[in-house]
C-alpha cells in the first residue's frame, strides 16, 4: 500500500511538471487563488467582468482575457505587478491606477524581470501605462494607453516607460492623453517601432540611451516630437512629426547617429508665442556632432533647421527643406559645407540655374548671410527687412564676398525634391 502510495504521489507529480494547467476565473477572488497556485507555464484565463484590486504575478505564467475583462485597481497602485520571468499578458482592459509618481503607479510595472511579453492590452489610467526597470528582454505590442486629459500633463506618467531595460521591443502601440508617449532612460539595444503617438507632451523621449533604434514612428499634436538627449549611436529612421508646437526633432548631446527618412511637417508656435519671438523647429541641433542627416524633410514649419552650441562634425545631404518660413538658423563663425560628393539637399527657395541639366543647380545656395544674423541678434530689426539699407548691404555681400560672414554652404543643390525611400 504504502509503495502504491508513493507512486501516486510521483505520478501527480511528474504530471504537474510535464502538463501545464489552466484556470479559468470569473471573479477577483478567484483570479487571485489561481494567482497564489499557479506555477511556471500555466495559464489563467479570465471571464468577461470586472475585477476589483491590485495583483501580482508570481510564476511565469501566462494571463488572458477578452476585450470585456477590465481590471480596475480603483485608484491606488498598480494594477498588475510582474515579479517573475517568462511572464505573458495579453488582451485585458486595465484602468484607474494610482497617481502618485514618485511611487511609479503603473498600469503594469515590472521590476527585474526577463522575457516579458505585453499584447494586445487596452490601458487607461493618470500614473504610468506600462513600467519596466531592469527588464531584460521583452515585447510590448499592439496596446492602446490612455492618459487622464483633466489632469495637467506634467502630472501624469508617461505612456511606456523604459529604465535600465535591454532588448525591448516597443511596437505597434497607440499612445495619447499622457506625459510622454515613449520614454526611454538609461537603456541600450531596445527599438521602438511603428507606434502612433498624439496628443502628449513628448511623442519619444530619450535620455542616456544608446545603441537604440526608432523606425516607423507616428507623433502628431504634441509639443515635441522626438526629443533625443544625451545619447549616442542611434538609428532614428522613417519616423513622422506632424503639427508639433515647439520642435519636430530635437537633437541635444546626440553624438554618432544616423538620421533617415524621416519627415517632421507643420512644426509652429502657438500664435501668442510667436509674437514673443519663438518658432516652432523642425529640427533643432544643440551641441551634437559626428552624425549622418540624409533623406529626410523638413516642411511647412517656423524654423526648417536650427544648429546652435558646436553642432558641427555632422554630415547633411540630401534631405529636403520645403516652404519654411526661415530655413536655416546657424549661429556660430565657421563654415558649413551640406553636401556630400556631389549631392546637395533641395531647397524650395533656391532660385538658380542647372545649365548642365544634371538635375543641381550651377551656384551654391547660401541660405543665410550677415544680415541674417544679425536680424536674429537683434529681432526688433525686422522692421527694417525691405529698406533701401538692408538691400544695399545684401547687395554688397553677394558682390564682395570677402565680406562675407561663414555660414551654411550647399554647393549642390539639387533643383527636385529628394525621394525619401534611398
Amino acid at each position: 500500500m504504502m509503495k502504491q502510495t508513493i507512486m501516486t504521489w510521483l505520478a501527480l507529480v511528474l504530471s504537474s511538471l510535464l502538463w501545464a494547467q489552466e484556470y479559468q476565473v470569473a471573479d477577483a477572488d478567484e483570479l487571485r487563488a489561481a494567482l497564489r497556485i499557479a506555477v511556471d507555464g500555466d495559464s489563467v484565463r479570465l471571464s468577461a467582468g470586472d475585477y476589483v484590486g491590485r495583483f501580482e504575478i508570481q510564476s511565469g505564467i501566462r494571463i488572458e482575457g477578452t476585450p470585456q475583462t477590465i481590471l480596475d485597481a480603483q485608484g491606488e497602485g498598480n494594477v498588475l505587478t510582474v515579479l517573475a520571468d517568462n511572464v505573458v499578458i495579453r488582451n485585458l482592459t486595465l484602468r484607474n491606477w494610482g497617481r502618485n509618481l514618485t511611487d511609479t503607479n503603473s498600469g503594469i510595472k515590472a521590476v527585474q524581470v526577463a522575457n516579458l511579453t505585453i499584447h494586445n492590452n487596452r490601458l487607461n489610467g493618470p500614473g504610468f501605462g506600462i513600467y519596466l526597470e531592469q527588464v531584460i528582454g521583452a515585447e510590448v505590442r499592439a496596446n492602446e494607453i490612455t492618459g487622464n486629459p483633466e489632469m495637467r500633463s506634467a502630472d501624469r506618467g508617461n505612456g511606456i516607460h523604459l529604465i535600465s531595460s535591454q532588448q525591448v521591443l516597443v511596437s505597434d502601440n497607440r499612445v495619447r492623453q499622457t506625459r510622454d508617449g515613449l520614454y526611454i532612460i538609461s537603456s541600450q539595444h531596445n527599438e521602438l517601432r511603428n507606434n502612433r503617438m498624439t496628443d502628449l507632451r513628448f511623442g519619444v523621449h530619450y535620455m542616456y540611451s544608446h545603441s537604440n533604434t526608432v523606425t516607423g514612428n507616428y507623433a502628431a499634436n504634441v509639443d515635441v516630437g522626438y526629443a533625443l538627449m544625451s545619447s549616442q549611436k542611434l538609428i532614428i529612421e522613417n519616423n513622422t512629426a506632424e503639427s508639433c508646437r515647439d520642435y519636430g526633432l530635437l537633437m541635444n548631446f546626440i553624438n554618432q547617429s544616423v538620421f533617415s527618412g524621416n519627415e517632421m511637417n507643420r512644426v509652429q508656435a502657438d500664435s501668442d508665442r510667436a509674437i514673443a519671438g519663438d518658432a516652432g523647429k523642425a529640427l533643432f541641433i544643440y551641441n551634437a556632432t559626428g552624425n549622418v542627416l540624409h533623406h529626410n524633410t523638413f516642411a511647412n514649419s517656423d524654423l526648417g533647421i536650427h544648429l546652435t552650441a558646436g553642432s558641427e562634425g555632422n554630415q547633411i545631404y540630401a534631405n529636403n527643406f520645403i516652404n519654411n518660413r526661415t530655413q536655416v538658423k546657424y549661429v556660430s563663425s565657421r563654415e558649413q559645407e551640406w553636401s556630400l560628393e556631389g549631392q546637395g539637399n533641395y531647397w524650395s527657395d533656391y532660385i538658380g540655374w542647372d545649365l548642365d541639366q544634371d538635375g543641381l543647380g550651377d551656384t551654391a545656395f547660401e541660405p543665410n548671410d550677415g544680415i541674417d544674423k544679425l536680424l536674429w541678434r537683434y529681432p526688433e530689426a525686422r522692421v527694417l527687412m525691405d529698406s533701401p539699407a538692408v538691400r544695399l548691404l545684401r547687395w554688397v555681400q553677394h558682390n564682395f564676398p570677402v565680406l562675407k560672414s561663414p555660414g551654411v554652404k550647399d554647393s549642390h543643390p539639387s533643383l527636385n525634391p529628394i525621394g525619401v525611400s534611398q
